[in-house]
């Protein structure tokens, strides 16, 4: 019986389990991670408000893994050997016939005094902490913004700062308090969002004219303090600092001969194959992919990897044409608590559809839809 092992428990990672299993249902799969579980980071960004807790974005994986007849072997990959036939970690070895690496990115925390800043997509736990800095909080300015891998130009997470950001202006003024707060929106670079497509981009910094949100963009980092948010083109006082910087390759890469492109993440090909490796996959933030320079960052995309790996995983090893390729397609809805903007971008095409209460409701109703298949 051939062995698949599959390195992460995220969007990829499970993706590539039901996909495998769709079209094998006898293959032995294994699964790789520090903890049996789904941490569903999109939702994060209700945290602060109240619509979400901790415990509503945490999906024990026990019962899918068990559905997915998967064995799960609970540790932290600490590196390759054998070309990739074998996984070294912190609780044992695991062998394998392929594998599919899903591990997910890591946050370059390289400008000086970044501890004094909150990087939100680190988890639940940092949404927690903007939630009980918010509410201890009386008045004062709230710094928000993000930067990316100079390297590798689709490493980075700015989706979710512009959630964090509208979300923050609607809640203080639920709460009454708005008037009692700067918000400040930051970036090196000078068109943030324009990843999203142009008409996107004009769409959101007009959003944030019109709640009054003030912008200190085009001007490279250069770190942070307590209370001050440092860049080339001057600084600035800040009570709360919500940052988030570019992504890179996980730390155990460093542990192996996988390749690496400029920015750090696992050189791939269009079929998310591993350069030079005998089936060795990725999927996800853990991989560098051929396609256009706004080719996203996010868990659609990691899912669509995901489904062309395992497709490619299960033809080599029937000794088949690995050939499928993924879609590159970014789908977003931007949510500010109450509403939301709907971005969709290919490369045929580019849509945005205006704030609307639907679109904040639609990603709530695709929240509950998607966790379902793993609870």
């Amino acid at each position: 019986m051939n062995k698949i092992t599959i390195i992460g428990a995220g969007f990829a990672a499970l993706s590539s389990v039901r996909e495998l299993r769709k079209h094998n249902k006898d293959v032995a799969i294994t699964v790789i991670a520090p903890r049996a579980e789904l941490h569903y980071l999109p939702g994060i960004i209700w945290i602060p408000s109240g619509i979400r807790k901790r415990e509503d974005l945490i999906v024990p994986l026990g019962n899918f893994f068990s559905r997915m007849n998967v064995t799960f072997h609970k540790g932290n990959v600490t590196g390759l050997r054998d070309g990739g036939r074998i996984v070294e970690t912190d609780n044992g070895e695991v062998a394998n016939d392929a594998l599919i690496i899903a591990s997910g990115g890591r946050f370059i925390k390289k400008l000086p005094g970044i501890e004094h800043s909150i990087t939100p997509c680190e988890g639940i736990t940092a949404a927690e902490q903007i939630r009980d800095r918010l509410n201890a909080l009386q008045g004062g300015t709230i710094a928000i913004g993000f930067a990316g891998n100079p390297n590798e130009p689709s490493a980075m997470r700015g989706g979710p700062m512009f959630e964090f950001l509208f979300g923050t202006d609607t809640l203080l003024r639920q709460q009454g308090r708005r008037d009692k707060f700067k918000l400040v929106f930051f970036s090196p670079a000078d068109k943030p969002g324009n990843r999203l497509g142009e008409k996107a981009m004009k769409g959101l910094l007009d959003e944030m004219q019109k709640r009054g949100i003030k912008t200190h963009l085009g001007h490279k980092m250069k770190g942070f303090e307590a209370d001050k948010v440092k860049t080339e083109g001057g600084e600035f006082a800040a009570d709360l600092i919500l940052f988030m910087p570019g992504m890179t390759g996980n730390l155990w890469f460093d542990n192996t001969t996988l390749p690496r492109s400029a920015g750090g993440l696992l050189k791939a090909d269009k079929h998310c194959k591993v350069e030079g490796f005998d089936k060795v996959y990725v999927a996800g933030d853990s991989g560098s992919f051929p396609g256009p320079d706004w080719m996203p960052k996010q868990a659609h995309m990691a899912d669509l990897q995901a489904e062309a790996a395992a497709k490619n995983v299960l033809a080599e090893l029937n000794g088949t044409a690995a050939d499928a390729t993924f879609k590159v397609e970014l789908m977003c809805i931007v949510d500010s608590n109450n509403k939301g903007m709907l971005v969709s971008r290919t490369e045929q095409k580019n849509l945005m559809l205006p704030n609307s209460r639907v679109f904040h409701w639609a990603k709530r109703g695709f929240e509950w839809w998607y966790l379902r298949q793993y609870r």
